[in-house]
């Protein structure tokens, strides 16, 4: 399954016509301790950098941007439940969405693993 990455520090997984949505160890560890998530409803039309999802800590709160044009087919309730499932495992259980992509194409312009590390380390 291949994973993509933004410059606002989400990855997103693809499988098929399915992208599942989390923000980044960086980003996470950037944010400190998670005390709060708001995922968008299911069947929210979202689209490429607009906001999909509100995630605060004790540092800041900050806004998960879609990555790609899409409709919402599940919020992770777990993460609502027990925020702290973020700070534990953002990038495997912490995911915040899942969503249906309008348009595989969007993908290109995201970064891959490699580019992302170098990314990062730039910052």
């Amino acid at each position: 399954m291949p994973r993509y990455y933004t410059e606002e520090h989400e990855w997103v997984d693809v499988d098929g016509d399915v992208a599942t949505v989390g923000i980044t160890d960086f980003a996470q560890s950037q944010l400190g301790d998670i005390v709060f998530v708001e995922v968008p409803d299911t069947g929210a039309e979202l689209s490429a950098g607009g906001d999909a999802a509100v995630v605060e800590s004790v540092k800041a709160a900050s806004d998960i941007y879609a990555p790609v044009d899409g409709v919402v087919t599940e919020g992770n309730g777990q993460i609502e439940e027990d925020p702290a499932l973020v700070n534990t495992d953002p990038e495997g259980e912490g995911w915040f969405f899942r969503m249906t992509l309008a348009d595989k194409s969007q993908l290109d312009g995201l970064m891959n693993a490699e580019a992302y590390k170098a990314f990062i380390a730039d910052l």
